[in-house]
Formats: C-alpha cells, sequence, structure tokens
C-alpha cells in the first residue's frame, strides 16, 4: 500500500494546519502530507494524533505548540530525499510522544521545547541509508524550566557505500532543576558504509539526572555463526540481527493503521541491504 492509497482509505484525516480545540474532529489520527509549512496550535487539555509524510522530495517547516495539559503522538515517515525542521514547544503538564522513520536521503531537525514545569517528551527514531544515500538526523532537547522530562532512542543502520548521522543535544537550562533526560543511539555500519554519531549533553543546572550514550559497530558475528549452526544461512542471519535491531524502534508506534505502514516501509528498506 502507498501512503496515498492509506490517506483515501479514509482511514487518515487530511489537515493543514491551524488551531486545535474543541470543535476539531480528532477520532482519526490527522495527516499532513508533502507540506511545505505547518503550523499547528494544540489548545489546552486536547489529544492529538499527527502524521506527516514525505513521498515526494520537499523542503519544509513544522511548527507545534502544545498548551497546558495537551498531548501529541507524532508519526513522521521520510521515503523521499527532503529537508524538514520541525519545532515543538511544550507548555506545563503537556506530553509529547515521536517516532520517526527516516528512509531516504533526507535531513531533519527536531527541536523540542520544554517550557512549562512537567512537560514530558518521549523521542524515538530510526535512519536507514543504503547504497550512496546520505541521511542526517538532528535532535536538540531543551529543557527550560525544572521538573521535565525526556527520553530519546534513536537506531541507525547504513550499507553499502551509504552515511548516516545523528547530532544529538541535551541543553539544561541554569533554571530547570530536576530535569530528568535520557539519550540514547545505537548504530550499525555495513560494507563500506559510514556512521557519525554525536550526542552531546549541555547542563546549567546542578540538581539534574542525565545520562546519554552512543554505539556504533557491525553486525554481532557470534550471533550470526550461532544462528548458522542451526542451519539458517548467513543472510538471513544477518536479516534476522537487522529486523531484530530495528524492532525496538518500529514497535513504539501505535497509531493504526499507521504503524503497520511505517513497518512495511522499513521491511521494504531492508529488503536492500
Amino acid at each position: 500500500m502507498t501512503f496515498e492509497e492509506l490517506i483515501t482509505s479514509g482511514a487518515l484525516r487530511p489537515f493543514k494546519g491551524g488551531v486545535i480545540d474543541g470543535s476539531v474532529d480528532t477520532s482519526l489520527p490527522l495527516v499532513a502530507h508533502n507540506i511545505k509549512t505547518l503550523k499547528v496550535d494544540i489548545a489546552a487539555n486536547q489529544q492529538v494524533r499527527l502524521v506527516v509524510a514525505y513521498t515526494k522530495s520537499c523542503q519544509a517547516a513544522v511548527e507545534i505548540n502544545l498548551a497546558e495539559n495537551s498531548s501529541l503522538e507524532l508519526v513522521e515517515v521520510y521515503l523521499a530525499d527532503s529537508y524538514a525542521n520541525i519545532t515543538v514547544n511544550q507548555a506545563e503538564n503537556s506530553r509529547c510522544k515521536s517516532l520517526v522513520a527516516l528512509l531516504s536521503s533526507s535531513n531533519a531537525t527536531y527541536t523540542y521545547a520544554l517550557k512549562g514545569c512537567n512537560a514530558e517528551n518521549a523521542f524515538d527514531a530510526l535512519f536507514i541509508a543504503v547504497e550512496s544515500e546520505h541521511a542526517t538526523l538532528n535532535l536538540n532537547t531543551r529543557h527550560l524550566v525544572s521538573d521535565c522530562r525526556s527520553t530519546s532512542l534513536v537506531k541507525g543502520i547504513s550499507a553499502d557505500r551509504a552515511t548516516g548521522e545523528f547530532h544529538g543535544l541535551v541543553y539544561v537550562a541554569p533554571d530547570a532543576q530536576r530535569t530528568d533526560a535520557q539519550q540514547q543511539n545505537r548504530n550499525i555500519e555495513l560494507d563500506n558504509s559510514h556512521i557519525v554519531a554525536l550526542p552531546q549533553l549541555e547542563i546549567y543546572a546542578d540538581d539534574v539526572r542525565c545520562s546519554h550514550g552512543s554505539t556504533v559497530g557491525y553486525s554481532d558475528a557470534e550471533a550470526i555463526f550461532y544462528m548458522r549452526q542451526r542451519g539458517i544461512s548467513e543472510a538471513d542471519a544477518r536479516r534476522l540481527q537487522i529486523e531484530g535491531f530495528v524492532q525496538d524502534v518500529v514497535s513504539r508506534c501505535h497509531m493504526e493503521p499507521v504503524c503497520a505502514f511505517v513497518h512495511e516501509m522499513v521491511s521494504d528498506k531492508l529488503s536492500k541491504i
């Protein structure tokens, strides 16, 4: 199924931006497709599911503002070479959960500004680059006030002659006491490909709980050997290992039928490795 077919199936509601309050029907996930600009203001106490997809090359700017006690579940899928800049501003007690699948030669920058106390942010992302593609994911999580929490898990795979990049910054302002920020990045390089991983913490408060970690490695030769001893071919063993690696991110999508589409697109991308 193509993304266009998913839209015409009636499972998603087309959305061009604006204020989302009690007058907007949010019973179905909202969708913005191949947009150049998108501004969304989510009113207090609203719960929104939003899908943004890029199936044609484009440059996009997205701004999302969450008012007090609002929540957003955001899924973004890159299937064509694109350049996107996404900014999310969170007020007090707001919740934002994002899942990003970067499956093309794209450059995506995500900035999350936690501006209200007790805001929470969860970011899960996967990038896969094959052949001569160059995929870049930039993440900037800014803790500007006290008592906020953020988690991020980014996984990357490169193969052939491709290049992948992850640049991750967690910024904690001087007044952002009792911040809890956790950032993880895991990557697999295959063939003659290359991945650059640059996680960073910039902390100006003293009462915080912050950590980050990043690894760049190859496929697990011992695990592949183990599977081959049980009659699995080397190619199938490597495929099973990579599928298990990405599943940790993909399984965090709970917005159907979008998640089934993401699974399908990720599987299609992995078949090219």
